[in-house]
């Protein structure tokens, strides 16, 4: 049931992990490609998806997120297990994967689709990424962080092709690894 201006796009993600031991995070950093392989990489991380949050469109495709009329972002949904991988550990692997001070872009990629964020589903995360902002605008010195910090709206999985596409090869068949602990180069390609 919506309770956001009956519209579910606005309403908070109400999604659980698999597993009841397990945690929640969402971050939006680029294209989502190379941001889910560098988290499926990282031990302790479960199950990673693909998807789009944070727009007032329902039931958005990836053709209309690239339109920039939904105001969605490409995000990558975790499941990961706390008691191996700490929330701040992959607040560690979202800053060093992307660069947070350019606005609605992340290389050659423009649009509101790549912009840099957190998306909390708990008041303990949100703390910790307030901290970790902090944290690294003092890195950043003068270059200012454009990253935003909100609570997690409801996940669009994205259609099924996106799903681990770098492992899977992405259209030239050039599969990489998702190894637990892997630093090989990601190479993003469509």
């Amino acid at each position: 049931m919506s309770t956001t201006n009956n519209n579910p796009a606005l309403d908070p993600d109400l999604d659980r992990p698999d597993t009841p031991t397990h945690e929640l995070a969402q971050f939006g950093a680029g294209c989502f490609w190379g941001v889910e392989l560098e988290f499926q990489r990282v031990e302790g991380v479960v199950k990673t998806e693909v998807g789009y949050s944070q727009g007032h469109v329902h039931n958005p495709t990836y053709d209309m997120v690239c339109s920039r009329s939904t105001n969605h972002v490409e995000v990558v949904r975790i499941h990961y297990d706390p008691n191996v991988c700490e929330y701040n550990t992959l607040l560690s692997v979202f800053w060093n994967r992307h660069d947070p001070t350019t606005l609605n872009r992340q290389g050659g990629d423009v649009g509101t689709q790549y912009r840099s964020g957190i998306y909390y589903y708990s008041e303990k995360q949100a703390e910790l990424a307030k901290q970790s902002l902090e944290a690294k605008q003092l890195e950043f010195k003068d270059n200012k962080i454009v990253t935003e910090i909100l609570p997690a709206k409801r996940f669009y999985r994205a259609e099924e092709y996106h799903q681990q596409y770098l492992e899977k090869g992405g259209r030239n068949g050039f599969k990489q690894s998702a190894a637990k602990g892997c630093n090989d180069p990601i190479r993003c390609y469509g």
